[in-house]
Parts: C-alpha cells; structure tokens; sequence
C-alpha cells in the first residue's frame, strides 16, 4: 500500500509541474540525480550519505557535516534534498561531495539510488521517514541514522492503525532524539536503540553567530546622523498576515525603525509591503552609497542569505510564520540575546516552546499584543534588557548536541 501511494504521490507531483515551478524544479532535478551519481561518486571512496527535506533540516544537519569532514576526512558526504528550496540554495555547498536530489520513494527508484551511490551509511535529519529507502537500506545491511528528531504521541506512527508506519522505526540502527519525553515514547512502543542528544540547530546558530558577516548598510541605517542607535524591530521571515499588524504598528511609531526580511521577496510582496508604509522605505538592492538611507525609517531586505547575521542590529526580533503553518527559526534571533516575538502556532515547535519557558521569547495572538509587548519593551529597558539576557543564555545552554552525537554515530558506522 506505501509504495502503491508514493507511485501515485510521484505522479501528481509529475501533473503539478505543469503548472507549478517549485514542483518542475523537483521533477527536473530528480532526472539528473542518476547522472550526478554516476559523474560524481568514486569507486572505492565511502560515502556517508545526509538526507535533509529542504534547507531549515541540512542548517540542522550541517554542523554534524562538517565535524565529520573535519575529524574524519577519510570519508566523503553525499548530501541529498527532497525540496527545491533546499537544493537550488544549497546545490553549491562546499561541505559535500556530492549533491542531487532524492528520488521519489518507490521500490525501483530506490534501488537504482543506492547501487550508484553506494553509502556505507545514511543519516537523515529530523522528520524525514521514506520506507522504501529505510527497507533498501536495512536489506543492504547499511547503518541508517536519524539526528535531532522528535516524537509527539499526535504522529501517525503512535496510532491504533500506524503499525504499517511505525514499522519504519525499526529500519533504523540509532535514532538521536531532542529530548526524553520523545525517548519514552518511543520505548513504550518498543522501540529503544535511542539516545537523548539534543537538538544541533542550537549548534548551527552558534557558529552562524560567530562567523556572522558585517552588514555596513544596516549598521548605518539603525544609528541617526549623530551616530546613536535608534530603537530597532527586526522582522524576519514575515508573511502577509504578520505584515497585516506589523507595518501598521511601525507607521503609528515614528520613535523606531524597522528592517524587514519577507520570507518571500518577489515583486508583487515587495510593492505590497511598500504600499503599505507611510514612512520612508528603501530596498536594500536601492542602496547605493551611504546618503541614501540617511532619511529612510524602514529597510527592506530583498534577497537572502543575510538574516541570521542581521538579527543582531535589532532590539527586538520578530519571527513570521506563526500566523500560518508555523514559525521560522526562531534561535536565528535569539543567539544574539535579542527578546523574539512570534505568532501563535508554534506548538510543534519545541524550541519556541522552551525559549518562551525560559523568558526570552513571547507569542502574540493578534495585534493588539504585538502592540503591548512593543510598548512595553520601549518603556521598559530593564524587561527588555532581561528577555534578551534569557534568550541569549538558552542558545547556549542548549547548545553542544553535535558534540554528543559525532562519537556515538561514528562508532557504529566505523563498527558496521
């Protein structure tokens, strides 16, 4: 039944590229991954292969990566990404050998993959179970890993009818999860080749943080003439619906100023949100030399890849997504001891769950609340000074999942 579902999943996603660019991308890219293969995997090297659905799941598995290149170079990483997001973003990354997309999970395919890619083992990254893959692996007698995953009694493997899924578990020969509530979960269920390692996005935005790159139009855009700092929201990752409360709040507080990363920065985004001001605005691709920001309020972040490193310019951060299916990489923010707001639905989101618990980050459900925990944090210097010192230390009190997990993972595969 699976594989008779994945056929039918590949062949709507092969309809939707009629129409759809971001599923043509997916389908184009996955008739080249036999060539990239055979072009690019040596014979006689060993490959470890890193799966990752899209981009926020390989920043996940990313440290792991390159501690990996770093401690072990007698190995090479094949880095495979379901989404298009992922792998026309990071389709050049220097950490891996080898980059292509991952078929569709279907028998056929999935043997075709491995007898070219030849892994001597595989590690997927937080959410990503594909049975067929998983089997393939296990009937080849290959080590197969999952990192910095998490389990809610809500997923369809804990169900009354998830014993075809739950099946999937199995397949692996160690799963790392982020914390004990998952770890016991999974033994009620039988499953115990598990081990409490953390969550390695606490890892990555620490070393983003590090190797932050200077932003010379930002550092200049939040001081006045005078050189002082005004009072700086930074809003990343923003949608329409947090935009909806957002700019008018920005517009009704001349006091402030506000740099805006959309999540989606194509044209017809950019020129709602510019609409939607009532005070000076600039892209950032506008800028030309220092004079012409010198009067603008508000700087719009048309294109990517500067985010994380901007983050630090703010008093507050701002998180989108919340309003929607859920919240961006709220950590992003508070590695730089930043207080983050987000919206409301974060609750399969543990680290937005935990930050707040922590005191460095704060839902809000409209924008009336947006407005009050604003004001507050403008009024209130010692409140704001707090929530930031709180996200700050729960960056690096959580961090260190890389370090726990690299011998552990390496034993058994050097074992295998």
């Amino acid at each position: 039944m699976y594989s008779l579902l994945m056929h039918f999943f590949a062949w709507v996603m092969r309809f939707i590229a009629l129409f759809n660019r971001k599923a043509q991308l997916m389908v184009k890219g996955q008739q080249q991954t036999e060539r990239i293969l055979r072009e690019g995997i040596q014979k006689g090297e060993q490959y470890i292969w890193f799966h990752a659905a899209s981009l926020g799941e390989f920043e996940q598995g990313r440290p792991l990566m390159e501690r990996i290149k770093a401690d072990y170079p007698q190995y090479k990483l094949l880095l495979t990404f379901f989404s298009p997001s992922g792998y026309e973003v990071r389709k050049h990354y220097a950490g891996a050998d080898v980059i292509c997309y991952l078929p569709f999970d279907t028998p056929g395919r999935v043997h075709r993959f491995l007898d070219l890619a030849r892994p001597v083992a595989a590690v997927f990254i937080k959410y990503e179970f594909w049975g067929n893959y998983l089997k393939g692996l296990k009937q080849r007698h290959i080590p197969v890993f999952i990192i910095s995953s998490i389990f809610r009694p809500t997923q369809l493997f804990f169900q009354w009818y998830g014993a075809p899924y739950r099946r999937m578990l199995h397949y692996f020969t160690h799963i790392f999860v982020q914390d004990a509530r998952s770890e016991a979960l999974l033994q009620q269920f039988g499953i115990t080749n598990v081990t409490v390692t953390g969550d390695t996005r606490f890892d990555r935005v620490l070393d983003i943080q590090q190797a932050a790159q200077e932003a010379p139009v930002v550092d200049a855009f939040v001081h006045d003439k005078a050189g002082n700092k005004r009072f700086t929201l930074v809003a990343g990752s923003s949608w329409p619906q947090d935009e909806a409360f957002l700019l008018p709040y920005f517009n009704a507080h001349p006091e402030m100023k506000l740099v805006i990363a959309p999540h989606e920065i194509h044209e017809a985004h950019l020129a709602a949100i510019e609409r939607a001001l009532s005070r000076p605005a600039i892209r950032l691709s506008q800028v030309k030399e220092a004079s012409d920001i010198q009067e603008k309020e508000c700087l719009i972040i048309d294109c990517f890849g500067l985010l994380s490193s901007i983050y630090r310019y703010g008093e507050v951060a701002y998180v989108g997504g919340g309003f929607g299916a859920g919240i961006h990489n709220t950590l992003e923010a508070a590695v730089y001891g930043v207080p983050v707001l987000f919206g409301p639905n974060f609750q399969k989101f543990k680290e937005a769950k935990d930050l707040i618990a922590a005191g460095g980050g704060i839902s809000v459900a409209n924008g009336q609340e947006f407005a009050a925990q604003m004001d507050r944090f403008q009024s209130d210097a010692k409140a704001l000074s707090i929530a930031g010192k709180a996200a700050g230390q729960f960056v690096q009190q959580n961090a260190g999942s890389t370090a726990r997990i690299l011998p552990a993972l390496m034993a058994q595969i050097q074992s295998a």
